[in-house]
């Protein structure tokens, strides 16, 4: 995995993976990975690049005050339109991860599922985190791990479409050890576990449909590929598929992990 960052590329690979957000519909991703918030739940806080708010609106359920934080507009309206059918006290804002538009240490816990991890500057987007947590607050992360069948799908796509040259991958958001070097000094307390989320399909080529016309990563790059590539790629993916199906009975079931960690700051 890269794990260096370069800084002046970093507005042009933000446009790009704005784009790439933009495309596709994250909201369907998210109706299938909606426990994953439920989990980290229960806290007055801040989501950071909330999509359509999976994480924001399951805190707003346990009676809190949420705000939302994503990039991409159609995914706030989305959540808005989601909040306001339950009825919930939620806010959704645009904003960039690395750029929170938000007042120093107001959040008593700050959360993030699967959104802040694809922020390109790791550390400014872990710094922006700090910063807006209260002192003695709470962070709740959830990561797809590498090792896990999400990274190695990324792994996959980025052998027929490669990444952004000297950006760190997303990735390591899914390993304590890099979680430590970003948020090192100011943590007092932390705690992670690695969890499984199934993914549940009718067939692998179900699967690869899925995520090549809902999630805008797979989507993208099928798009820059000619038919051959196109081709090559949706056979990669598929027979990863099955490498990790653990369900023979005609359907699939793929276990995805992912880390789930809980710090406390100073």
């Amino acid at each position: 995995m890269t794990t260096v960052t370069a800084r002046a590329d970093l507005p042009a690979i933000k446009a790009r993976q704005q784009e790439t957000w933009a495309s596709g519909d994250y909201a369907v991703i998210a109706s299938r990975i909606v426990l994953v918030s439920e989990l980290l739940a229960g806290w007055e806080v801040l989501d950071v690049a909330c999509g359509n708010g999976n994480a924001t609106l399951a805190a707003a359920r346990s009676g809190t005050h949420a705000t939302g934080i994503d990039y991409v507009p159609a995914l706030l309206e989305d959540g808005r339109v989601r909040a306001a059918a339950e009825g919930l006290d939620a806010e959704f804002r645009l904003g960039d991860a690395e750029d929170l538009p938000v007042a120093d240490g107001y959040f008593d816990a700050v959360l993030s599922v699967f959104g802040v991890m694809f922020a390109p500057d790791h550390q400014l987007a872990a710094d922006e985190i700090i910063r807006a947590t209260r002192t003695g607050g709470t962070v709740g992360l959830a990561s797809w791990t590498p090792d896990g069948f999400i990274g190695q799908m990324f792994g996959v796509i980025t052998r027929h479409v490669p990444g952004p040259t000297g950006v760190a991958s997303p990735l390591l958001w899914g390993t304590e050890q890099h979680l430590s070097s970003l948020f090192g000094a100011v943590v007092a307390d932390a705690e992670s576990v690695q969890r499984t989320h199934t993914w549940r399909f009718t067939s692998p080529e179900e699967l690869v449909w899925f995520f090549r016309r809902w999630y805008g990563p797979v989507l993208k790059a099928f798009e820059v590929l000619d038919a051959d590539g196109r081709a090559a790629l949706a056979a990669d993916l598929t027979q990863l598929a099955r490498h990790w199906n653990q369900d023979h009975g005609g359907s699939i079931a793929i276990p995805a992990t992912y880390l789930e960690t809980i710090l406390t700051l100073r």
